[in-house]
């Protein structure tokens, strides 16, 4: 028996497959016990029971016992699991524990059993040893004997199997979520089946503003949002699963044939789960999130290219508007990598200084004096000529990119109001556009105040443009706190294209501006007696009535500026006053026909012919004369 010991403690301490080393310790302890089988099997934490060796039994039995559960009346081994006691069965063909399995066994010759439980060094039973007779008996002492120092041996098997099956579980376990991490989702994934479509996707989740959380309230906030948000998103993917892939973003595996038929709905259900309010660390956050998916579809070779779908599906979730979810299709690889060219292309021409300031005036449109400027950003190609923002508006989605843009915007036209402040003209206000990505630094006031402070600019002077996009992209809050942290500072705000999105005036009572600029979409469709009128007159009333001034933009007929002027819109832009012009132009029309403030009265020109306007690029501004503004060359 030494010899036997020896021979099964050396596979245990060699790392032989507990799997392998039971199956020869039953083996060896039946060439011990001629006429006897022997089995070993292992119990789940749930009470589920599955075969490790059975060597000289019949397979259906093996079969029939793998996964089932223990109970009082479940043969030898169920029962003695069940009741952490040996169980003998003399009669196997009469005893009632025997019942649902007896027919495995009867016809092979077993009529009686005798099983022992297997405990671990907490004293739960993991396991259990039977012996099988071919006679009606009780074990016989050498029997119990070897039995008592074969459930020894498998203890310490066993002991060495879960400890094993622990390292790899902590190895793919997430500490902090108790979610599996990437390593345990890289062999999920690896295990996925790609020969049909649509059986199974992939979602990408992304926590928005963790940063700025860990930042704000501390990394212990941080990781309670974390927790939290990991439980919310598994439960509301059961019975998939879900995955913490590292920082602030996880992965869900879908397989179940509604969840992967309905992506869309999926993902919006784990957004309302993970979007309630909750307590972290003593503050109510609500937290958000950005989730990319893809679906296995034809021509998908293996599960990483789904994978890769997904991430491209996230990097364009994340860029066009936070908070949401994207699908991929196939075209989006072509569309990030136009997105990519394009930032790369802004960060090249701030570094090369070929980002400027372009000015259009704001006027007022029954004297055409001009009131203010709106500063327009333009990009000089290598070659020389010049193209507007609209052409490059991609970048100011990359976090960077956007603030350097913003910085040089703002350090151009802070030293170009110093100008024109020193060359005496009435300077009142300059636009500057702001994009999303500005409003999540948290420094944008004080970027702001060193910019103009630099130049000793009061920032009575700058009015902060906002599009109805950002303004109230997809419900972000963080555009909504800085704008009234910005207006605490003195700063004033315009809701800039007002009426392209979903923007009312219910949301300026808690998110209030200055400024609202009617979009040129309205004010191009104007006509006597039309819906639009009506719409623009009673925005003009209403806003009249909540102090915030009005502008009309793309007004480009003297037509659209007299019916403007006839509903009581006091201010506008567009081409018929003057398109974005340089510097040079700008401080020419200034020179001219801005409002004097004291009160005189600038002198009426009409009648002039159309002239233009020769920019610093050499391209021609066209200047229609009306009302006070005419061209200047």
């Amino acid at each position: 028996m030494l010899l036997f010991q020896n021979k099964i403690l050396e596979m245990i301490a060699t790392g032989v497959s507990l799997d392998v080393t039971v199956e020869r310790l039953c083996l060896e302890l039946e060439l011990l016990l001629p006429g006897v089988a022997c089995s070993v099997l292992r119990v789940e934490d749930n009470g589920t029971l599955y075969p490790l060796a059975a060597p000289s039994l019949p397979e259906k039995l093996s079969k029939e016992i793998d996964g089932l559960m223990i109970g009082p009346n479940v043969g030898s081994c169920g029962s003695a699991a069940y009741l952490g006691e040996a169980v003998v069965v003399t009669d196997i063909d009469n005893d009632p524990r025997w019942a649902a399995f007896r027919e495995h066994v009867l016809p092979h010759g077993f009529k009686a059993c005798w099983s022992v439980p297997i405990f671990n060094a907490e004293g739960v039973v993991f396991g259990t040893f039977a012996l099988y007779f071919k006679q009606r008996r009780m074990p016989r002492a050498r029997e119990k004997q070897l039995v008592s120092a074969s459930i020894h041996l498998c203890a310490i098997a066993l002991e060495g199997h879960y400890r094993v099956l622990e390292r790899e579980r902590r190895a793919s376990i997430d500490a902090l979520t108790q979610l599996p991490n990437r390593s345990g989702f890289d062999a999920a994934l690896s295990r996925l089946s790609c020969e049909k479509p649509g059986s199974w996707a992939l979602l990408v989740v992304d926590v928005d503003n963790l940063k700025m959380i860990n930042d704000t309230f501390g990394h212990q906030a941080g990781d309670e949002l974390l927790q939290r948000v990991a439980e919310r998103i598994r439960t509301s993917v059961l019975p998939d699963h879900a995955f913490r892939l590292g920082g602030d973003e996880f992965a869900v595996i879908l397989q179940e044939a509604g969840a992967v038929a309905d992506l869309s709905g999926t993902a919006s259900h784990i957004l309302d789960a993970v979007g309630v309010v909750t307590s972290c660390s003593g503050h109510m956050i609500q937290p958000r999130a950005t989730i990319g998916g893809a679906a296995l579809s034809p021509g998908d070779q293996d599960a990483e290219t789904v994978h890769r779908h997904a991430d491209f599906a996230l990097y364009h979730a994340k860029e066009t508007g936070r908070g949401g979810f994207v699908r991929y299709w196939p075209g989006i690889g072509t569309a990030i990598k136009r997105r990519i060219e394009v930032i790369q292309d802004v960060d090249v021409a701030l570094d090369e200084g070929r980002i400027e300031a372009y000015y259009q005036p704001v006027v007022r449109i029954d004297t055409g004096e001009i009131v203010g400027m709106e500063a327009l950003c333009r990009l000089r190609r290598p070659g020389g000529n010049i193209v507007s923002a609209g052409s490059f508006h991609q970048a100011t989605t990359d976090v960077d990119v956007a603030a350097k843009l913003t910085e040089g915007m703002l350090a151009l036209v802070a030293a170009d109001v110093r100008t024109w402040l020193e060359c005496g003209i009435p300077f009142q206000h300059v636009g500057i556009n702001i994009s999303s990505a500005d409003f999540h630094s948290g420094t944008l006031y004080e970027r702001i105040k060193t910019a103009f402070g630099r130049e000793n600019v009061p920032l009575k002077h700058v009015v902060l443009e906002v599009t109805e996009s950002v303004y109230l992209g997809q419900n972000e809050p963080v555009v909504a706190q800085e704008i009234k942290a910005l207006r605490a500072h003195g700063l004033r705000i315009a809701l800039d294209d007002f009426g392209t999105g979903f923007a009312s005036l219910t949301h300026l009572l808690t998110v209030p501006v200055d400024i609202i600029k009617i979009d040129r979409s309205f004010v191009s469709q104007l006509r006597v007696a039309d819906r639009g009128m009506a719409i623009i007159e009673g925005l003009l009333n209403i806003a009249r009535k909540l102090d915030i001034k009005v502008i009309a933009e793309g007004i480009e007929t003297e037509g659209q500026a007299e019916l403007l002027q006839e509903i009581g819109c006091a201010l506008g832009q567009g081409y018929l006053y003057s398109a974005a012009v340089p510097r040079e132009s700008a401080t020419a029309l200034l020179l001219e026909h801005a409002q004097q403030i004291a009160g005189a009265k600038p002198a009426p020109i009409f009648g002039m012919p159309k002239r233009t306007v020769a920019g610093q690029d050499g391209a021609d501004h066209s200047l229609k004369v009306k009302k006070g503004l005419r061209a200047v060359s």
